[in-house]
């Protein structure tokens, strides 16, 4: 697949500036719930991504992520239109380089600790996961600022 790094293009057309949009970061299953299952439980995450009211996060192992597991075929019963999903992923996500790891706050699973990371490093608001390793950090992390929440619970507030 061809994600790249490029620019969040939705933040470009937008009148704010980035940096005053809030910083989020979501891990691979939500993202294949809204790019490929189209799980309504992501509908207002989704909406707020597409319009370009977030800051969008994503580390280049996160987007190897989710090129390793839509190669997988994983979802393939689905009929995912590969080049759709991936415009969808570059024009809403902003690249940035991968973070330090959190020596404080660690990840039971370490696959999932450069969703952490990236989130506790870049100042994101949110961390937005179904993940059972990453929800286990949810009082932790929220004395540092970070709310780690399932796709349902997410609000823009």
């Amino acid at each position: 697949m061809g994600l790249t790094s490029s620019p969040n293009a939705a933040g470009a057309l937008s009148d704010t500036q980035p940096e005053a949009r809030p910083a989020i970061v979501v891990d691979t299953q939500v993202v294949m719930d809204w790019l490929v299952f189209n799980d309504p439980r992501v509908k207002a995450l989704a909406a707020a991504l597409g319009s370009g009211e977030l800051r969008w996060l994503v580390a280049p192992a996160m987007r190897d992520e989710i090129r390793h597991v839509l190669g997988r075929g994983v979802a393939a019963s689905y009929s995912p239109d590969l080049a759709l999903i991936e415009a969808k992923f570059d024009a809403h996500s902003e690249g940035v380089d991968a973070a330090e790891p959190s020596p404080r706050l660690v990840c039971r699973d370490p696959d999932d600790q450069k969703f952490i990371d990236l989130a506790l490093a870049r100042g994101a608001r949110w961390l937005v996961s179904r993940d059972k390793a990453l929800l286990a950090l949810r009082k932790r992390a929220k004395l540092r600022g970070l709310l780690i929440l399932k796709p349902e619970l997410w609000r823009l507030e």
